[in-house]
């Protein structure tokens, strides 16, 4: 395709996102020179064009000839007498080799194309994370960079990390790219020890790999604490893109202060952006992760809800140690019960997980359960704002019973209850405690509802 023609194209594109005055002010008397290694040389009337465009529409720019041409482009303004006589040379025709990088995929950016932002399981624990890495995947570059997510193994760092990955690739032209900090050393060295006297191609290549991408993503950053070399190579790959403004996507099982066998250089770098941490699920997400689990299973609907409460209150550390519980107890109950599930069948699957420190303990959602089981009320109306009689005494002895019971505080329970003030709950509990050294009838209800519990 002809230069011409291409640029043609491209404004006439150009022209349905702009109002014509700024059409006409900044784009009518620009021009292809040229594309040369992924690099597209416009000519701009004056010197004024450059910095307004590049300040002002290079994203547009970028996503409609990159859109036209099927590949990624970076962008050079020039003025035409800045042209060297090289440059002045027409370049006619596009050939295959010159156009530039083509169209990322999954598979091309090592990415899982199963993990997405629809399919991550989002709680109180990863809320704050989750945010943070739509907020990245949907400005790229221009939201927070770095990026840094820490926490334990297991927890979703990678699912989101792969989940930013594959929102950029489907909704942009980005070139993305996925790896292990080991990947990226175990690169480095074979460059090195593969790169002939006197020849850099080796280096070259790699170099081209992790700096010639829109978003770099790198997973386990802590285990480049071993390798002196890669931290250096890391540092100048790192300082390059940020410059460029390219996003940078971290992931680590510690955070940035505990990464002591980094240079002092590169944990600064990582401080720059954001930081956000991933915790343990809350019994509530392990519920819900349980319930996804399992829901493609035909006897899902057949499940006590008792049984995932008790593989939800004796895996409290990560998903996977949730999803081992899940298929350990699918597999017991298919050997020793012709496939059903219940609570017995459950203890004795995992009865060699439970310790001392993993027993089945009382929380606030199993005891509001039976609470409003024992009142015949809805879950929603205990936690709601109904003051009736009949929805209010049941909210209160279970307040009560959540404290007696678990070690939430006053303040924690409150968001249990509705997002009441700690207050309101303390009241509820001073209450139903002094009732209770008079009111017999309350003493044999409380007392029952505890040996439910």
């Amino acid at each position: 395709m002809n230069t011409e023609v291409l640029w043609n194209n491209f404004l006439d594109k150009i022209k349905e996102r702009i109002s014509p005055l700024s059409y006409d002010t900044w784009f009518k008397d620009t021009k292809l020179h040229s594309i040369d290694n992924g690099l597209a040389t416009i000519i701009v009337p004056m010197g004024l064009h450059k910095k307004h465009l590049e300040e002002n529409y290079l994203d547009d720019i970028e996503e409609v000839f990159n859109a036209i041409t099927g590949t990624n482009f970076s962008f050079t303004f020039k003025l035409e007498n800045e042209l060297d006589n090289k440059e002045a040379c027409n370049i006619d025709n596009l050939s295959t080799e010159t156009v530039g990088v083509p169209f990322q995929s999954s598979v091309l950016a090592n990415l899982n194309d199963k993990y997405t932002f629809d399919n991550f399981m989002v709680g109180d624990s990863n809320r704050f994370a989750f945010t943070a890495a739509r907020a990245v995947a949907e400005k790229p570059g221009k939201a927070y960079n770095p990026l840094f997510l820490y926490g334990n193994s297991g927890l979703g760092k990678t699912h989101l990390m792969h989940a930013i990955g594959n929102y950029i690739i489907e909704n942009s032209n980005k070139k993305v790219l996925y790896v292990s900090s080991e990947q990226f050393v175990n690169d480095y060295i074979y460059a090195v020890r593969n790169n002939e006297k006197n020849n850099f191609e080796k280096i070259d290549l790699f170099k081209s790999k992790y700096r010639n991408v829109d978003v770099l993503i790198i997973d386990d950053i802590q285990f480049l604490g071993s390798a002196t070399k890669g931290q250096e190579e890391f540092f100048h790959t790192f300082n390059e893109l940020h410059d460029s403004n390219k996003q940078i996507i971290i992931a680590s099982d510690r955070s940035v202060d505990d990464l002591k066998m980094l240079e002092d250089r590169l944990r600064t770098r990582f401080n720059w952006g954001l930081t956000a941490n991933i915790t343990p699920p809350d019994f509530e997400l392990r519920v819900s992760i349980i319930k996804k689990k399992i829901s493609h299973q035909e006897s899902a609907k057949d499940i006590p809800i008792e049984v995932i409460e008790y593989i939800a209150n004796i895996n409290d550390s990560d998903v996977r140690q949730l999803e081992g519980a899940i298929t350990r107890v699918f597999a017991y109950a298919l050997m020793m019960n012709k496939g059903i599930v219940t609570l017995d069948i459950a203890v004795e699957a995992l009865k060699d997980r439970v310790s001392e420190k993993s027993v089945f303990k009382n929380d606030v959602h199993r005891i509001q359960r039976i609470v409003c089981e024992y009142f015949k009320i809805d879950i929603e109306e205990l936690k709601g704002k109904k003051k009736s009689k009949d929805v209010n005494y049941p909210r209160q002895i279970a307040i009560y019973l959540c404290r007696e019971l678990t070690n939430e505080s006053f303040p924690k329970m409150g968001t249990y209850f509705g997002g009441r003030d700690h207050s309101t709950i303390i009241s509820a509990y001073q209450k139903i405690k002094k009732d209770l050294k008079t009111n017999n009838q309350l003493q044999t209800v409380i007392s029952e509802l505890k040996n439910r519990i």
